[in-house]
């Protein structure tokens, strides 16, 4: 019989999602390839960028400037892969039916999933920002300023987190996983990351000026460079927290359902 459980005491559910947040992180050191991929791959794109494209693409400041806002969240879009196919693996590997046996909120699962996540990837983050200032990036911001870029982008990783882990639950397994991330991975390719989107043609500038992410990059690239931020502000922290709503009701749905068989 399934002893899990959400009548738990809110504290016990807390720290039900700790053991699970620990657990996760433990996976995460024992698996330093996954790190290390996830930060090679935007380091790598930076250096290509800076290096190779830099100085054809024209922007109002110095293109490292520019650039290292989009590959900031690029990385957390990496990042997201990663979770849907941790998820996905404990849903397929057998551990869940262990979990099942055990008196712990089930809510506990997602979220030291998603716990787990949010540090990776702001880890991952931190690094990538050190590289960036090694390359040359200057950001103009005060200490304010710095804390409200890393208050966005944390909150951005938690969207992400919450609708990667819905998407690790829907898939059938590991590898259907990482598909499934890839709307995820392309957002910000189609966005102000690399290029302004007035450089885009009529059909793709209004997908690349009106789509989720944009707003996000706008408004990390005013705090940390003193560009205008504008409206980008409530737009960036709407569209967050709105995916935060719709990740963290679908993967609680869909972890009920998958354990409820």
């Amino acid at each position: 019989m399934t002893t899990t459980t959400e009548s738990r005491h809110p504290s016990t559910a807390l720290a039900d999602s700790w053991a699970m947040l620990r657990r996760n992180l433990v996976h995460i050191t024992r698996s330093p390839d996954t790190m290390v991929m996830a930060l090679a791959l935007p380091i790598m794109l930076m250096v290509l960028f800076v290096y190779v494209f830099g100085g054809a693409i024209a922007t109002d400041t110095a293109y490292i400037d520019y650039v290292v806002p989009g590959i900031v969240l690029l990385c957390a879009a990496f990042g997201s892969s990663t979770t849907a196919v941790s998820v996905s693996s404990d849903m397929t590997d057998g551990v869940i039916d262990r979990f099942r046996t055990l008196p712990i909120a089930r809510s506990a699962v997602v979220n030291g999933h998603v716990l787990a996540s949010v540090v990776r990837n702001l880890v991952t983050t931190a690094v990538v920002v050190a590289v960036a200032l090694l390359m040359g990036f200057r950001p103009t911001a005060d200490p304010l300023r710095w804390l409200a870029a890393i208050a966005l982008v944390a909150l951005f990783v938690l969207a992400l987190s919450y609708v990667s882990t819905a998407l690790g639950l829907l898939a059938a397994n590991p590898e259907a996983a990482g598909g499934f991330t890839f709307a995820i991975l392309f957002l910000p390719y189609v966005s102000s990351a690399f290029v302004p989107t007035d450089t885009m043609p009529t059909w793709l500038h209004w997908f690349a000026a009106n789509q989720p992410v944009t707003p996000i990059i706008e408004t990390v690239r005013g705090l940390l460079t003193g560009t205008p931020i504008g409206d980008s502000a409530w737009l960036a922290v709407g569209w967050c927290v709105a995916f935060t709503v719709v990740g963290f009701a679908a993967a609680t749905t869909l972890y009920r359902r998958r354990t409820s068989r």
